[in-house]
């Protein structure tokens, strides 16, 4: 049986990369899904290659604002008729140092991820009591809200929120038999791992560092097709006794020194 079946999930930052992988494998477990984005092409891409257009809802909008996650709760219950699902992915990076750094810049970051995620919580959460049903909310964070890099102060400092409001929600929430976890991944073939037109992970430096000289154990990055099923873990019932916990798949990189 789909460990999803007749379930129904809102999932930002769903364009591209571990969003847009996580919709699709919890269409093919059953579940129907609300795609958030900035970039409607994006989501309707998403939408064309699941294939499945009943049960899938595309919803544009910045999910800085509050309005986004109440529409994205709106669609869910008034199309789908029900909401089990939150997952937070909305995210992106843009390294500067510190202190030099930009604060308008550094403050866009911490908005979309941390302020993202508190929006799309608040208002699932809310939804989920008022139906008194057993919801999962899922973050997706990083290794960066433990690990510290140069030019990644606004990106690490969010992350390290996110996972941080997890945990709070998750003894808050309990009591109505809500779940909260995080999924906090290392490398990932996204997107996001182009800066200035390279790909960071096809540079020599990585290939030289990380993989050759194993600093990831398994001498890899990931791909976001591994890190839907970590975030479908948590999301699902096979999870039914884990809540506050963030849930680190890097590859074996924060065990290594």
């Amino acid at each position: 049986m789909p460990r999803l079946a007749n379930e129904v999930a809102i999932i930002t930052g769903a364009g591209t990369g571990i969003g847009a992988a996580t919709a699709e494998l919890f269409v093919r477990e059953g579940a129907a899904v609300v795609i958030n984005g900035r970039r409607r092409e994006k989501l309707e891409e998403v939408a064309a290659k699941i294939g499945q257009p009943d049960r899938v809802a595309v919803l544009p909008g910045d999910i800085r604002e509050r309005a986004t996650a109440q529409e994205a709760v709106r669609v869910a219950l008034e199309r789908f008729g029900r909401l089990d699902i939150a997952v937070s992915n909305a995210a992106f990076y843009d390294p500067a140092p510190f202190p030099e750094a930009d604060f308008d810049q550094w403050r866009k970051m911490f908005d979309v991820i941390m302020l993202g995620a508190f929006h799309l919580a608040r208002e699932t959460a809310q939804a989920m009591i008022a139906s008194k049903t057993p919801g999962r909310i899922v973050a997706v964070t990083s290794i960066h809200g433990t690990q510290a890099e140069p030019r990644a102060s606004s990106y690490g400092a969010a992350k390290a929120a996110v996972n941080q409001f997890t945990r709070c929600m998750a003894v808050e929430l309990a009591p109505h038999g809500i779940r909260a976890n995080a999924v906090a991944p290392g490398f990932v073939n996204t997107p996001m791992s182009v800066y200035e037109g390279k790909n960071e992970l096809e540079s020599e430096w990585f290939k030289k560092n990380y993989v050759e000289g194993r600093r990831i154990p398994l001498a890899r990055p990931a791909s976001p097709e591994e890190i839907a099923p970590v975030i479908l873990f948590l999301a699902s019932t096979e999870s039914s006794y884990v809540t506050g916990h963030v849930l680190v798949a890097d590859g074996g990189l924060t065990c290594t020194f």
